[in-house]
């Protein structure tokens, strides 16, 4: 897990890598503003429109709504990012194996856009689900000041492992065969997603934690089966 670390942080510096970093993020951010403003144009709506009470009160509740929605975006920011780079994470992978694993390249499936956004809002969905479930016990769990934490660290340490691992996979086997490698893999995705989870924990790294994942993916998948070629 150490060695695909660092091997994919050294790997950002990549042409391939930037191209996804900033195209990600951007969208990511795009995205999560877009959200901001329609709860606040809500709340506006509501407030003045709907319930009559003026203009200014309107505004207020606009402006209370938009600093609301700065903490619902860090909240969203992992299932919106992780979402995102799933649709430009053939790139990703694709830089990976060229560097490292060329005889795995030359046998890869490009994933189709298509099947690239329906993992993505797949994923997405799966995220936001998964948390509203747990959402009682992480409100329960406050009391003990780090319960909360532990427990959405182990949960979506487990999504993060299923997603990034299929961003690979994708590319190197057909849909029904998908099931069985996630069963045949599931130690080693789970420590993959505690890993991209705690790296999306930490300011300014959470905005290349989804690359460095993905790229950390690249090289869990390809050491443990006989046709990979890694050097390094």
């Amino acid at each position: 897990m150490i060695e695909s670390f660092l091997l994919s942080v050294r790997q950002l510096g990549d042409r391939a890598f930037l191209r996804v970093l900033a195209k990600s993020l951007a969208l990511t951010l795009f995205l999560l503003a877009l959200l901001g403003a329609a709860i606040a144009w809500g709340a506006h709506w509501l407030t003045a429109d709907f319930l009559l009470l003026g203009d200014d009160a309107g505004t207020l509740a606009a402006v209370a709504a938009a600093i609301a929605a700065i903490g619902i975006a860090w909240l969203l920011f992992r299932i919106v990012a992780i979402a995102v780079i799933g649709v430009f994470a053939d790139d990703v992978v694709e830089a990976v194996e060229a560097k490292h694993y060329p005889a795995a390249l030359a046998t890869a499936r490009p994933v189709p856009l298509g099947r690239s956004l329906a993992m993505s809002g797949m994923s997405a969905l799966r995220a936001l689900a998964v948390n509203l479930f747990f959402l009682p016990l992480y409100l329960v769990l406050l009391a003990t000041g780090i319960g909360t934490a532990a427990v959405f660290f182990v949960v979506n340490g487990w999504l993060l492992g299923r997603d990034l691992s299929d961003m690979v996979a994708a590319r190197h086997l057909p849909p029904a065969a998908m099931a069985a490698e996630r069963s045949a893999t599931g130690g080693r995705r789970f420590v993959l997603g505690l890993a991209g989870t705690g790296l999306l924990l930490v300011p300014f790294v959470n905005f290349v934690a989804p690359l460095i994942g993905a790229a950390m993916a690249t090289h869990r998948f390809h050491r443990r089966r006989p046709r990979g070629d890694g050097h390094a």
